[in-house]
């Protein structure tokens, strides 16, 4: 073992067990303070005096980040001998990289770029196909295909404007492997993400002389589209889908108007497609029921994007029309067909159309395919294949080397070791790239179970769970839902008559069991509470004396976390996905989002319009039914969970009608 490994792990030890932070931690957090503020002198002034310690390596980065764009080569090489095999050293050759992409040094970047292991820069990528493209004598047919699919699924990935991609597309465009539709499909992308100067860069790639009218029917796609355009038949056509698609995004009835009466007869299939999908999903995320009928006017449904296809699948299960659902899923890009969730529905929808056993053979296959505990859809499989979800049996525990292995990995205990010093994002990125991407394919499923128990050891419950739920062979409960301050949670919850294991999958997926987690928007601690609901809940629970500063107070946070959770429980009549959404999204928006037919609850939850608090819900009701297979010990239901979801019954009281 090298000398400065020992000396790393000491000082890991030392900082878990000791009261005091080790001298030079002090040090490391103003480095990282003067990193943030672009503190180039201050850098330069500290750095020697962090030689040696534990996250010298990030003291490292941060000086020579700060003045990249003037460092030399040598400087560079230095600091990658230096820190070889580190997260440091690959995340600053990635930062390396992209400037020597914009200063279009293809010479030095064609150097350096064999040696990035990340490999998950989607600029990176493009800059990269760009000097193999550039740099290739006699290309074959195979790696020009190659280059156009990789060129076009990285720049359509990206929502903001790049330089890497953009250079990229240009660079095929010219040599006919890009053609100019892939660039305008780029700017119905960014439109409709509402990223006007990715748009621009994408039409200015092969129509210049509009950019002016680009502006204008973003400012004013209602005004544009009663202007006389003086420009091509082709490009005239898609600028009018592009303005059409802006209208769209706000008001999709006037959209729809207009491309009927209008414009439809004059743009190619295609374009009338793109842009009636883009109004089916419009209004299928205001769960309109005319939704359906937006997307029936679409003649081709391969024409559509995956997530144009994803609300037309939506649609149609709120109602019940599974031949939409069969042919919306089958036009899905083939990483889209695999998804648990699409897989699921279209097993279901074949299920429901079956007239006979035979019928019902390949889609039984299907949903065998994905059954398991590991998450939402994956415990309807197995209820639908007549299971339920039980605590799998808990594969064989790390050897002690495969723990000695992970418990000397330099990578991991500068992870943990930057998180228990507050730097919770370096701390989780290292983790993460230690875990995922220093080597291809990531650590394997033993290497993994190994670092999930060394965090588990150390009480780091998020990196606990994030990496076990990474394994694919093995599934340990243990790690992957653990139950911290289960004293507390429990007692809590008996006093109140809530479920247990329905708070501990809200806790799991709200902080991942952080003490100190806090929201961009302000939320705090386990159960992460809002400062207003808190004073208001506190309130309403007869916590007196209650200040905002108590919030972080592990007990205080349950307590006013399960308390909410109670009251917005009982203003739903018991719905554990509707509270959960309220919980996520705030009461007002679920209590809208329930009206219309009654229908399954995984249908309702499938349909909700925000992603985040559609993820939130199903992750929440996944997690507690794994976690009430484990307090019970007994065999458990997510469909009972579920439940159905329709509009509030007129004749039941309203509860808590002033809920935050």
């Amino acid at each position: 073992m090298q000398f400065r490994t020992i000396l790393t792990l000491i000082a890991l030890t030392l900082s878990f067990t000791a009261q005091a932070q080790p001298k030079g931690d002090d040090l490391i957090l103003e480095m990282n303070q003067a990193f943030k503020r672009g503190d180039k002198r201050k850098l330069a002034q500290l750095l020697p005096q962090a030689r040696g310690h534990v996250l010298e390596p990030w003291a490292a980065y941060w000086e020579l980040r700060g003045r990249l764009d003037e460092a030399t080569p040598q400087e560079l090489q230095d600091f990658f001998a230096r820190y070889t095999g580190s997260y440091q050293e690959d995340r600053l050759r990635n930062d390396w990289l992209l400037l020597l992409g914009q200063r279009r040094d293809w010479t030095a970047f064609a150097e350096e770029y064999p040696r990035y292991r990340m490999a998950d820069d989607k600029e990176l990528r493009c800059y990269a196909v760009l000097v193999e493209h550039t740099r290739a004598a006699n290309p074959t047919t195979a790696m020009a295909a190659q280059w156009a699919q990789d060129v076009r699924r990285n720049w359509f990935a990206l929502r903001e404007a790049d330089d890497g991609c953009t250079i990229a597309a240009d660079r095929l465009l010219a040599a006919k492997l890009l053609t100019p539709h892939d660039a305008w499909r780029k700017a119905r992308l960014a439109i409709e993400a509402n990223r006007p100067r990715a748009a621009r860069n994408a039409v200015a790639l092969v129509a210049p002389e509009v950019l002016n009218q680009v502006n204008e029917l973003n400012d004013s796609p209602a005004k544009y589209l009663t202007s006389r355009v003086t420009v091509a038949s082709t490009t005239r056509k898609e600028l009018v889908v592009l303005a059409l698609l802006k209208m769209a995004s706000n008001d999709a009835d006037t959209a729809a108007t207009l491309l009927e009466n209008k414009w439809g007869v004059q743009l190619s299939p295609e374009e009338r497609n793109w842009t009636w999908g883009a109004i089916g999903r419009q209004a299928a995320m205001r769960l309109s029921a005319g939704a359906p009928d937006h997307f029936a006017k679409v003649s081709k449904d391969s024409d559509l994007s995956d997530d144009m296809l994803a609300w037309k699948v939506r649609a149609a299960l709120r109602q019940g029309k599974w031949r939409q659902v069969i042919a919306a899923t089958g036009a899905m890009s083939e990483e889209s067909r695999q998804d648990p969730a699409w897989v699921y529905w279209k097993a279901r929808a074949r299920l429901a159309l079956a007239r006979s056993d035979v019928d019902r053979v390949e889609p039984t296959q299907m949903l065998e395919g994905i059954a398991s505990v590991r998450g939402f859809y994956e415990q309807l499989a197995m209820e639908e294949l007549g299971r339920q979800i039980s605590v799998p049996p808990k594969p064989e525990a790390p050897t002690p080397e495969e723990k000695e292995a992970a418990r000397l990995n330099a990578g991991l205990n500068r992870g943990l070791y930057a998180i228990a010093l507050g730097l919770r994002s370096e701390g989780v990125r290292e983790w993460n790239y230690t875990t995922n991407l220093h080597t291809r394919g990531g650590m394997s499923d033993r290497e993994l179970l190994a670092a999930a128990d060394f965090a588990c050891q150390r009480e780091v419950w998020d990196r606990c769970i994030n990496t076990s739920d990474r394994t694919r062979a093995f599934i340990d409960f243990d790690q992957r839902f653990p139950m911290p301050f289960r004293e507390a949670v429990v007692k809590r919850t008996r006093d109140i008559n809530l479920d247990p294991a329905y708070v501990y999958g809200l806790i799991r997926q709200e902080s991942r069991f952080i003490m100190d987690a806090r929201s961009h928007v302000g939320a705090s601690g386990l159960m992460q509470v809002m400062p207003a609901t808190a004073r208001w809940t506190a309130k309403k629970i007869g916590l007196t004396d209650f200040t905002p500063n108590q919030i972080s107070d592990r007990d205080t946070n349950i307590a006013i976390g399960t308390g909410y959770l109670k009251l917005v429980l009982d203003d739903f009549a018991g719905s554990m996905p509707l509270a959960a959404a309220a919980y996520n999204a705030g009461p007002g928006r679920p209590r809208n989002w329930r009206n219309g037919p009654l229908m399954e609850a995984a249908i309702w939850a499938e349909n909700v319009p925000f992603n985040e608090t559609r993820d939130y819900v199903k992750k929440v009701l996944s997690n507690t039914t794994n976690y009430a297979a484990i307090l019970s010990g007994q065999p458990q239901s997510l469909k009972a969970r579920l439940g159905t979801v329709g509009p509030r019954d007129n004749l039941a009281p309203e509860v808590n009608k002033d809920l935050p």
